[in-house]
């Protein structure tokens, strides 16, 4: 194999494994360590710059970051990555003094936002500081699209939301709240915008048509659109028996709000099993610590109606069988199971509607009338229209709708300066050795083993009593620190130098998961990772393989289990082996692009 190119950004970077992760690539193990030397501010600050609304993530993100967190691979748990960017934003100073200067003259060019979702608003975090003059338009009373429609107060503050959604409002974006666009053609044909940006998000709930569906319309509710009811208080009560309907976080919120509405005897009702139920582990887990059930395995068959009254729903039991990686929901043969219920909330999936996008106008749809949108710049088919969140490419979650914004507001960005807006700007990289003198580093390599800190919870009757009571109270400051201290470090990384290495085996005989190996290259990479010390076994991690050494062969080290524990650079007497600290910053909007 050739030597590892470690000069390429993309190497180090998927070694940070939670970083990569991040569909915003926000620098984890950065902020974790500002957070352990209670630097609140800053490591607030490191979390604005990528993700925008760590009080609101710190919350509510659905975490892809944890799954890939490298302490997981050494204990049963990862390190509480989103719970500890809430740390941050709790404690936070103010940050009006460390935001971004918004020019007063400007630049001449026009965008319009539709939607005021996490996708748009990020959109115009990153380009109100260019001198753009935004308008942004949504039907909502207030911004945050559906943080502020779906995500109940429970889980997320109104206070929290707001703090966020205003400091990006007050960069002087133009907003037209309780303002429905009906006529893209219109918003085009009868303003100067350079160009649009649409984040309406993926605002239709899908429905249930089933036998009685009809009938027993009117305790029969959307999921989506009654907790946008609950939130700006259209709706106060719901029945004593309450069914949802649906295995995603939708219904889990739907459920948990319906408790806390007078809701006595709510059920979750589930067509899939509970293992592979799309709501996240822990929403699952917050639900059934709240005494509601989850029925899994249950298909529904039926409303059930009596003079002219929902009084309950139809299930038909069913087992899971997977064949050639597909499952099947086959019935068990077993007599239909009958719910009684008051009101029924319909949770099963969301769904894009472009009923105010003019078919004639340039933008072409495809067979699930989604927008044609390019996966990179976020252009559709008419070229100064660009769309991002769930608008682009159906529902995802908020940490991809900023990811979205930021990539579509570099698009903007190059489109009104007429240049390309394939060639974008790369990212910003460091990789800065971490020696402080002889024998001394800047972190420590002691490894903690500390299992995973628990945040504790509000009271569970005063919880239930109140649904702007927030369930969850954050860890304090000592929890953080300890909390903090699980982080492995993965972004100081080990760096080889082949001159410098004299093939004593010194890191070898210290290296506690024997990562590192001396061999013999080999042209086939599956063929090396087999003559390793400890075999290579998973291809989606990469193996960093050195230039040849003096014997002949060449080093050769696993990322997937190395600790980052920087005991091969402590122990090398030649200081071929060096602690270097990564850090990745996604390109923005503005940045120049390099020829």
């Amino acid at each position: 194999m050739k030597p590892t190119d470690v000069k390429d950004p993309e190497y180090f970077h998927r070694v940070v494994d939670c970083q990569y992760a991040c569909p915003a690539h926000t620098p984890v193990p950065e902020y974790i360590r500002l957070i352990a030397a209670q630097r609140y501010t800053d490591a607030y600050m490191v979390n604005w710059e990528s993700n925008v609304f760590p009080g609101v993530l710190g919350r509510t993100c659905d975490r892809p970051c944890e799954p890939a967190c490298r302490r997981g691979r050494v204990e049963e748990e990862p390190v509480a990555i989103c719970r500890l960017k809430r740390v941050a934003a709790d404690n936070k100073a103010d940050i009006q003094d460390r935001l971004p200067v918004i020019p007063k003259k400007k630049n001449g060019k026009r965008i319009a936002l539709v939607g005021a979702g996490p996708a748009s608003l990020t959109v115009a975090r990153d380009l109100m500081p260019l001198g753009y003059n935004i308008d942004l338009f949504d039907e909502q009373p207030a911004g945050g699209g559906f943080m502020r429609s779906q995500i109940p107060a429970f889980r997320l503050p109104e206070s929290v939301l707001n703090e966020e959604v205003d400091t990006i409002l007050h960069m002087g974006v133009v907003s037209h709240f309780t303002h429905y666009v009906d006529s893209l053609k219109a918003l085009l044909e009868q303003s100067d915008y350079d160009a649009v940006f649409v984040g309406s998000g993926a605002p239709m709930g899908r429905d249930l048509d089933i036998s009685g569906r009809e009938a027993a319309d009117a305790n029969i509710h959307i999921g989506i659109n009654w907790l946008a009811s609950v939130a700006f208080g259209h709706v106060q009560t719901v029945g004593r028996r309450v069914l949802v309907l649906g295995g995603g976080n939708t219904a889990m919120d739907c459920c948990r709000t319906a408790r806390r509405l007078g809701g006595e005897d709510v059920r979750v009702v589930v067509r899939s099993p509970f293992e592979e139920m799309k709501a996240s582990p822990w929403e699952k887990e917050d639900a059934q610590q709240e005494g509601i059930p989850i029925y899994d395995n249950h298909v529904p068959k039926a409303f059930l109606v009596e003079d002219g009254k929902l009084v309950g729903m139809r299930f038909e039991k069913v087992k899971a069988v997977y064949e050639d990686g597909k499952r099947q929901l086959i019935p068990t043969g077993e007599p239909p199971v009958d719910m009684a219920c008051d009101d029924v909330l319909v949770a099963i999936g969301q769904q894009n509607a472009f009923p105010w996008i003019e078919r004639d106008i340039g933008i072409e749809f495809d067979q699930w009338q989604l927008p044609v949108v390019d996966k990179d710049t976020f252009q559709s088919t008419l070229p100064n229209v660009f769309f991002g969140g769930d608008a682009a490419f159906g529902p995802e979650n908020v940490i991809t709708a900023v990811a979205h914004g930021h990539q579509a507001a570099i698009s903007i960005d190059l489109f009104c300066r007429g240049e390309s807006v394939t060639q974008r700007p790369p990212p910003g990289v460091t990789l800065v050795s971490q020696k402080m003198g002889i024998h001394e580093w800047s972190y420590d390599n002691q490894i903690e083993d500390d299992a995973r800190y628990r945040v504790p919870h509000a009271n569970l009757d005063e919880a239930l009593s109140d649904r702007s009571l927030e369930v969850e109270l954050g860890f304090d400051a000592e929890t953080a620190f300890h909390e903090a201290q699980r982080c492995l470090n993965c972004d100081a990384q080990t760096v080889f130098t082949e001159k410098l290495c004299i093939e004593c085996d010194a890191c070898l005989d210290i290296c506690p998961t024997s990562c590192l190996s001396f061999v013999v290259n080999d042209d086939e990479e599956s063929a090396l990772r087999q003559k390793l010390r400890m075999p290579a076994n998973n291809p989606d991690q990469a193996i960093y393989v050195s230039d040849n050494l003096a014997t002949g062969r060449a080093m050769v080290k696993d990322e997937n289990v190395c600790l980052h524990c920087g005991l091969c650079a402590e122990r090398c007497p030649t200081a071929a082996w060096d602690m270097q600290q990564f850090y990745y910053s996604v390109s923005k909007a503005g940045e120049e692009v390099q020829p």
